[in-house]
Order: structure tokens, then C-alpha cells, then sequence
């Protein structure tokens, strides 16, 4: 398998590409939880309306091992009201999952599998879509893989969590036949798996690609943004803050240790990341782009 885009990065048996997939705007507070907003706001800055701009970045991952293209998480989607619209200040004309798709000439019948982190309408609306009032899924060839006890928690969801799951991007899944439901530890193929969390929501899944020593972990909400590397950062939006701070600390600690590449699927400025620990604090080390880890690998 073969590309000519400058912006893959050849991982071992697998070709990567960061896939933007639209902004959006989350209040600073619930983003940053106990965290004071003269602390925060000096790392992302927030708007008039308190809110802070966020990415919707997914990861597009090609195997020369299956002939496979995963797809992890799909953004937010378009079926939004005016009304929420207004409030998250939805922003497509940055970029739009189909069409930065496109720019890597795959189009969503080349999707064999989507793995969802978790199913938080900014994590799974792409997955659907309204055609002339008909909600139709958009990737129709892929197998949707959930944690299940996620599944249960997004179906059956407590009135805290709620207001992110949102029907029309769940039972078009539901009933498409091609939904498989993950267990804590899942291998899709050699060098590919995943690590189950539980502070954010029950059951997310954070995919990891290992490739000549080497290895790169999808953080999605764990650590949303390059400002939530310290321990203490954590979202209000979390379920369980105290089980996140365990998982972060466990997660940091062998990140740290072994210089993991962290893709950032919230950060509107940062992309990947490598952290380090100075004095028992976790901090940033390096910020860079996907595709150029191939050059930092030959300087290790």
C-alpha cells in the first residue's frame, strides 16, 4: 500500500493520517472542572462567552497486514438545531470529516471498520446523516466496535450523561447488523489494540498503534487537550473524576516512561504530543504534527 500524501505517516504495517473533522466551542469551565479560570485561560483562551475552541480530529489508519481502513471516532456530524448550533458554535468551514477524507482519496465505502472511543455526540455524529428528511448512516460498509458496557451506558445513560447521547446517531448503528461489541481488551490485529478507561465515561476506549518500538495512543477525552496533561486538569464533563485522576496518573506514568506519542483528538492547536515527568508532575514535552513522528523516530 502506497501514498503519495506528504501528510502520512508510515507506522510500521500501517499508514496514519490525521483527519479533521470540523470545530466547536465547550465552556472553559465544565472543560477544566475544579481548575480556576486564571490557570486555564492562560492556556487556551476562551471567548466572550466563556467557551474554548476545540478540534474534532479523527485518525484514519490503513494496514498493509489486513487491507483494512479503520476509522477512529467521526466527529460531531450535521444534524445539529439552530439553537444548538448557536450554543456550540459548530464551525465546518475549518474542515468537514467527508471532505478531508476525500483530500486522502478514501471515501466512506472504503471503511471497513470505525472504532468508537466512546459514543459522546462529538466523538460519533458523523456517523449519520438526514437525506431528504431519511436518516441514513454514512459508512455503510464498516463494522461499528463499542465497548459494551459503553453500548449499555449510552442506551440505557444516567441523567448526568444524558444530554450527549443523542438517539439519531445511535440507532442507525443499532440496527445496522454490523455492530460489535468490544471487551476490555481487543486486539484487531497485530500492533493494534486498545486500553479501556472508565473516569469519563464507562467504557472508552483508547486505541493504541505499537510499531518498531514505538508507540502512538489515541487519548480522546482522557486527555482532551495539551492543557490537561497535569493530574489535576480534569474535566467536569467526567463521570467519575477521582477514577480519572487514578487512570490518568497510571496512563502519564507510562507515557512518560516510555516516550508514547499522544494523539489529541480536542486540541484545536495541538496535535500530538510527548510528555515528561519533572519533581512527580507530569508536564508537555513536545508538540508535533502526525506525520512528523517518522523524522523524531530516527532521532530517538
Amino acid at each position: 500500500m502506497t501514498s503519495s500524501n506528504s501528510q502520512t505517516l508510515q507506522f510500521g504495517p500501517f499508514q496514519l493520517n490525521s483527519v479533521e473533522a470540523g470545530r466547536f466551542l465547550l465552556d472553559g469551565g465544565a472543560m477544566f472542572g475544579v481548575v480556576p479560570k486564571t490557570m486555564w485561560n492562560r492556556k487556551i483562551p476562551a471567548d466572550q462567552d466563556n467557551r474554548i475552541k476545540m478540534a474534532m480530529r479523527s485518525l484514519l489508519i490503513r494496514s498493509e497486514q489486513t487491507g483494512k481502513t479503520y476509522l477512529i471516532d467521526t466527529g460531531s456530524g450535521h444534524k445539529f438545531s439552530d439553537k444548538l448550533s448557536e450554543i456550540y458554535g459548530f464551525d465546518y468551514q475549518h474542515s468537514e470529516l467527508i471532505h478531508s477524507l476525500s483530500k486522502l482519496s478514501v471515501s466512506p465505502s472504503d471503511i471497513t471498520d470505525i472504532i468508537f472511543s466512546h459514543l459522546h455526540f462529538d466523538h460519533c455524529g458523523g456517523t449519520t446523516q438526514y437525506v431528504n428528511g431519511e436518516l441514513l448512516e454514512v459508512f455503510k460498509n464498516a463494522t461499528y466496535h463499542v465497548n459494551r458496557h459503553h453500548w449499555e451506558t449510552a442506551t440505557n445513560p444516567n441523567q448526568r450523561e444524558k444530554a450527549s447521547f443523542f438517539r439519531e446517531n445511535l440507532q442507525p448503528v443499532a440496527d445496522s447488523g454490523r455492530l460489535n461489541l468490544t471487551d476490555e481488551t481487543i486486539e484487531f490485529e497485530s500492533g493494534f489494540t486498545v486500553l479501556t478507561v472508565h473516569g469519563h465515561t464507562l467504557g472508552q476506549q483508547l486505541p493504541v498503534i505499537k510499531a518498531d518500538d514505538n508507540t502512538i495512543v489515541f487519548v480522546a477525552d482522557l486527555i482532551p487537550t495539551h492543557a490537561h496533561v497535569p493530574l489535576p486538569w480534569i474535566m467536569g464533563y467526567d463521570m467519575n473524576p477521582v477514577q480519572t485522576l487514578q487512570e490518568k496518573e497510571s496512563f502519564l506514568e507510562k507515557a512518560a516512561e516510555e516516550n508514547w506519542y499522544l494523539f489529541l483528538e480536542h486540541d484545536a492547536d495541538h496535535e500530538v504530543i510527548t510528555v515528561k515527568k519533572s519533581e512527580n508532575r507530569y508536564l508537555l514535552n513536545e508538540s508535533l504534527l502526525l506525520h512528523e513522528i517518522e523524522k523524531q523516530k530516527t532521532s530517538r
